[in-house]
């Protein structure tokens, strides 16, 4: 059963960009020649991008509140200054911040979004950059000075979890389920719950595919400056915002930097790409 919403236009930024409220969280609608995205301005969250002529390539929950304060299921979370479960709120406080829109450019086959989060004192901690082509650009700058983790936890949509492999992952990798180290296959089918945590042997560009038979589509990632990839489905495991048949439309294929933490400055992004498959 989906969550009754209520969708209220606040404000044109530009004829191809518009603020609404979806319940009462600030949210950005483009609309454009390149294709449609949404951006929850709580925690700079890609919610939705759908290139021109192909369907929709990130996973959000029907039944998700857009309540402010609680974190939204689906898109590109950023999980932010920490991982996990360690702290207190799980993966981070900026998910649940508002973010500011600081830069923004609209031009003929490209658009270009710059959302970053400033302290008490006004001094920026954070930006994330949004590039639309035909492609989807994120990149993520820390500048807090205490060293940080930080994920791209980004939710596919895809077909059917059955009908799905990742592949070109590690093959070696932490099971955060049994906390043991295991060995892996490179190309793996998703068939039960899996939260895995594959560390590199150092800071580096990584490329990985998604090969969603369903859909007949690859969807390629362009990991940059990454320590670590993380591969999560819940399966049937009861999570909050989902119904459960959820897992079989999602998947989780995250950038982060876990075991290496980002240092003032440091960036981390990835660049998602579609391809026909037969």
């Amino acid at each position: 059963m989906e969550s009754a919403m209520s969708v209220q236009h606040i404000k044109q930024i530009t004829p191809e960009l518009n603020l609404y409220h979806y319940n009462q969280m600030p949210v950005l609608e483009l609309k454009h020649a390149v294709g449609q995205a949404k951006i929850a301005l709580q925690g700079a969250q890609l919610l939705q991008w759908q290139p021109k002529g192909e369907r929709e390539l990130l996973w959000l929950s029907k039944i998700e509140s857009f309540e402010l304060g609680v974190p939204i299921r689906g898109g590109i979370p950023l999980c932010y200054p920490w991982f996990g479960n360690k702290k207190q709120p799980i993966h981070g406080t900026v998910r649940l911040y508002l973010w500011s829109l600081s830069d923004y450019a609209i031009e003929e086959d490209k658009v270009r979004l710059v959302f970053s989060l400033f302290n008490e004192l006004n001094c920026i901690e954070a930006k994330v950059l949004m590039v639309f082509t035909q492609d989807c650009q994120i990149e993520f700058t820390h500048y807090g000075e205490t060293p940080a983790q930080a994920a791209l936890h980004t939710y596919f949509n895809v077909s059917d979890i059955a009908q799905v492999e990742v592949n070109n992952l590690p093959q070696t990798g932490l099971n955060a389920i049994t906390q043991q180290i295991e060995v892996l296959p490179s190309t793996r089918k998703i068939a039960g719950n899996v939260d895995c945590v594959y560390t590199l042997e150092n800071v580096q560009n990584y490329t990985n595919s998604i090969n969603d038979l369903g859909f007949t589509r690859q969807i390629v990632l362009e990991h940059q400056k990454i320590s670590d990839l993380v591969l999560w489905n819940p399966w049937n495991n009861t999570v909050s915002a989902m119904q459960d048949s959820d897992y079989r439309q999602m998947l989780c294929l995250e950038s982060a930097r876990i075991t290496k933490l980002l240092q003032t400055g440091e960036k981390i992004g990835v660049k998602i790409s579609t391809k026909n498959i037969r």
